[in-house]
């Protein structure tokens, strides 16, 4: 099987869809959070889950940070 092509999730891409999709805050809540306007964090949030979607559909690798590779998932 030959390499995987890989997509990078940013920072600020993967907090955004935390805070969104996982912890359910609002989109203005999320924006408080994360220091930034609502419409960026839309724009965010629409660009992580852009790079999600391709990644599944597509079969392509999603590549995180070192820093978001630390994170423990077993309280989740």
């Amino acid at each position: 099987m030959g390499e995987l092509s890989v997509i990078s999730l940013a920072d600020d891409e993967l907090e955004a869809l935390k805070l969104v999709d996982m912890d359910g805050l609002s989109h203005q809540d999320a924006a408080n959070e994360l220091g930034v306007s609502r419409q960026t964090l839309g724009n965010i949030v629409a660009a992580g889950r852009q790079k999600v979607a391709s990644a599944l559909i597509n079969g392509f690798a999603l590549e995180l940070s070192s820093d978001n590779q630390n994170v423990d998932h077993t309280t989740q």
